[in-house]
């Protein structure tokens, strides 16, 4: 080859390297590349990976000398520039890899590797005159091992690019792949029922049917047709067969008859639907202006915090600012914090915008995803309704992100890597795009409305609920003056006032961060506490399941009768959990209709959005639950709400605990008296004087933030700094300890002031690993916070390089939460 034919590349791997690998692009493929295109490399041995060509230049490495690609996969890149810059700030950003942000963002089934498992199917039955020559040699041995790896293949094959073979095999059903069962994209098939030519005029059809002879059962079958083909346009062979409540056998007799014809067409798994917008709202002067104050800020500024208080009718406003980008033929993305919690807002902007919306989250499978992916990228999908990871979607032409409940924390990916904020990378993805962003909230960030302050967003309020609507009155109880022995749950102003709701005839929704039956039982003679063998923390008993249960690392162990410690059976539970909230309800209201609300009692794909249906219906009367209660939802019927336990949520050693606790209460307390009722809200508590409950009460936001920047600024956290956390974890307490003082001792002459730590923090072992943390509070200089983080590049290197540290997992988190 000569040398002005040499291209190279530097392509992304889903792998945590630290820089990207570069390899030689073969002339052959010169014509096929271009950034964003999938190919096939080899990394070290014959482990092959699907990489992404980030960018193509001529010059040849000078350390080494790169491998070829070997093979090109796709036709046009599978995503767009944007996306590869995105990655690559996130990687900066974060601290983490571009391979680590591309395993985050990418369909599973776009990733290939060469540990896939090919399994045989024993489902199918194979005609193997079907198969090519290679096809046969792995079908034959597949059928004698059961399974082979994808390297067996290339051994077997006597060649390395295999994956053509493999993929016909799998589109043949010979064989899928194991470890991605779920997670290769196959277009889906259906089989379309037709009637045969002979019989498309009336004349014909009428003859067939006035001379049918025997078999009533084809007959009604091919009725069953007709009616459907009147009625949908195309018939498919599933609803034909449920709604003649025939068998295959019959169809099979019609269409051997001549009568009926079967084509295997692809069809979307993804069904959008019409394509109009159905707006049936209109705003309220109050909303009106805020529409048009947004808009007056999008003049001059990239991005908008709409402040509006709980039930002021966010929502529409977003309708409207996402009808007039659909209006130019752009593209928008609406984030919420927990798309599985907000199915009220999905049916609502799907009422509105019908076709035109797309859900993406976790719940899909690979396949759905993967078509997701490709209209987005394509730009037939104009809206994306999504949760954190929709950010990594291919759009087109982005003009607007909109960032409901900006303040919630499930916004912040903790782990794996990538740690990113999905509100604040959105904010710096539709700089690519020039896009606008709102920030929504009825309780903004403290960071949020710090940049407000600082002009570098914009501000717009809205203050009164809409239809006037009142915000609601908000009551303490002193649970000390209902206190006689221990803690109790319910206090006699709080049963009292759900009796008067039942009464009424309006619902209830109870509140108690703390899911399972009791957090923790305790020895009444010598006062041990059981706790999980993995982590250092107390179990949790769950009644309906009868275990112990650790909530971080998800151990179960039969209930606890003897003390370890003492031999005593005598056990108290203490504290109240969501399980033994809802038994006290029953033996109080027996009457009552109640449910509960938690990750134990809504697993499934659409449990969360039956539960809610059911209360909207008001076929619940009581709702209890953990802060899936607090989350996009909008009940009418709802007039009061209850914490049960308040200093639950004012007492966690966290510098945002005032924030998170006012945010919590003040959101919770938001679901009551949304409609023409004044809502109420009973908070259960015994430090009544703390004061983030004065602001609780009074709903003032702006004193609450500037209690805490007050505070902050005295101790030198965010806004006015920003922080990186690092964490060191081994299976041994003191190697983990003596990595981190490493990490401190060539950190802290060029930082002297801006470290805390190493220190252990609460909860510090966790699935057999033992934690310690350093905190390092850096002045917003973005040249003195770049140095910091090469230099803990630079001393994670020296520490992992170390054979007595090589197995410390050291997990870098910037702004965390």
């Amino acid at each position: 080859m000569k040398l002005m034919n040499q291209l190279f590349a530097e392509i992304i791997i889903p792998l945590a390297l630290p820089k990207n690998y570069t390899w030689a692009i073969p002339e052959r493929f010169h014509e096929l590349v271009q950034p964003g295109i999938r190919v096939e490399v080899m990394l070290g041995g014959r482990k092959k990976y699907a990489g992404i060509i980030k960018k193509i230049f001529p010059n040849k490495p000078e350390a080494f000398h790169p491998r070829d690609i070997i093979n090109v996969l796709d036709q046009e890149p599978v995503l767009h520039t944007e996306q590869l810059k995105l990655w690559e700030w996130m990687a900066g950003y974060y601290m983490c890899s571009e391979g680590e942000v591309m395993q985050a963002a990418v369909p599973a089934n776009l990733k290939l590797s060469s540990e896939s498992i090919l399994i045989w199917n024993e489902e199918r039955s194979l005609n193997f005159s079907d198969l090519s020559d290679n096809e046969y040699i792995v079908a034959e041995a597949l059928e004698m091992k059961k399974e082979l790896r994808i390297s067996e293949v290339q051994d077997l094959l006597d060649v390395s690019h295999v994956y053509p073979v493999v993929k016909k095999l799998i589109e043949k059903e010979v064989c899928y792949v194991w470890e991605e069962l779920k997670e290769k994209y196959a277009e889906k098939k259906q089989t379309y029922i037709e009637l045969a030519p002979a019989y498309r005029n009336e004349e014909a059809l009428a003859a067939l049917l006035n001379n049918w002879g025997k078999a009533p059962k084809q007959m009604e079958l091919l009725l069953a047709f007709l009616h459907l083909q009147k009625t949908e346009g195309t018939v498919i062979q599933p609803e034909l067969l449920k709604k003649a409540n025939a068998s295959a056998a019959q169809l099979k007799g019609l269409i051997d008859k001549g009568i009926l014809l079967a084509e295997k067409r692809s069809t979307d798994r993804i069904q959008l639907g019409h394509k109009n917008s159905n707006l049936s709202f209109t705003l309220s002067p109050a909303q009106q202006h805020a529409l048009q104050s947004i808009q007056t800020v999008f003049q001059t500024k990239q991005v908008c915090l709409l402040h509006g208080v709980t039930a002021s009718g966010k929502t529409q406003i977003y309708t409207e600012l996402m009808q007039e980008q659909l209006n130019m033929g752009n593209q928008v993305l609406y984030m919420l914090p927990e798309i599985a919690l907000t199915a009220q807002i999905i049916r609502r902007l799907q009422e509105y915008f019908g076709g035109q919306i797309a859900i993406y989250h976790s719940k899909f499978n690979a396949n759905e995803r993967v078509e997701i992916w490709n209209k987005v990228k394509s730009g037939e999908i104009k809206i994306v309704l999504g949760a954190r990871s929709a950010l990594f979607l291919p759009f087109k032409n982005l003009s607007l992100i909109i960032a409901d409940e900006e303040h919630d924390h499930s916004y912040k990916q903790q782990d794996p890597a990538p740690r990113y904020h999905a509100r604040d990378a959105a904010v710096y993805y539709a700089g690519l795009f020039q896009a606008k962003v709102i920030l929504g909230s009825a309780t903004p960030s403290i960071e949020s409305y710090f940049n407000c302050e600082q002009d570098k967003y914009g501000l717009v309020r809205l203050t009164e609920r809409f239809g006037d609507a009142q915000l609601p009155a908000i009551e303490l109880i002193d649970v000390k003056k209902y206190q006689q022995k221990g803690k109790i749950a319910f206090t006699e102003p709080l049963l009292d006032a759900i009796r008067q709701s039942m009464g009424e005839q309006k619902q209830v929704i109870l509140f108690q961060n703390r899911r399972g039956y009791a957090p923790y039982q305790i020895c009444n003679t010598c006062g041990w506490i059981p706790q999980c063998r993995n982590c250092d923390v107390t179990l949790t008993y769950h009644k309906f399941k009868n275990k112990l249960s650790c909530h971080y690392c998800g151990t179960q162990y039969p209930v606890i009768t003897t003390c370890a410690a003492c031999g005593s059976h005598d056990f108290t539970q203490k504290n109240f959990g969501t399980e033994q909230i809802e038994e006290l309800l029953n033996e109080y209201f027996p009457e009552a209709r109640i449910a509960r609300m938690d990750y134990d009692s809504v697993k499934g794909k659409n449990d969360h959005d039956a539960l809610i249906k059911l209360f909207e219906q008001r076929r619940l009367d009581i709702l209890v639950g953990t802060q899936m209660v607090v989350k996009g939802l909008d009940f009418e019927h709802v007039n009061l709400v209850g914490i049960i336990d308040a200093d639950g949520i004012l007492g966690f050693t966290d510098f945002r605990v005032n924030e998170k606790a006012f945010q919590l209460m003040e959101q919770v307390s938001g679901r009551a008296g949304r409609k023409d009722d004044l809502g109420k809200v009973l908070i259960q508590v015994s430090n009544t004087l703390h004061p983030v409950l004065s602001f609780v009460q009074k709903h003032e936001y702006d004193a609450l933030y500037r209690y805490e920047m007050a505070n902050r600024k005295e101790f030198n956290y965010p806004p006015f700094t920003r922080i990186i956390q690092l964490v060191f974890k081994h299976k041994e307490k003191h190697i983990a300890e003596e990595a981190a003082n490493i990490m401190m001792g060539g950190l802290s002459p060029h930082f002297p002031k801006e470290i805390s730590g190493p220190a252990q923090p609460v909860i510090d072992r966790i699935r057999n690993q033992y934690l310690w943390e350093l905190l390092i509070k850096l002045p917003k200089n973005m040249q003195h916070i770049g140095q910091c983080k090469q230099m803990i590049i630079q001393q994670t290197a020296i520490i992992q390089s170390n054979k007595r540290y090589s197995s410390v997992r050291i997990i870098v988190d910037v702004d965390p939460l």
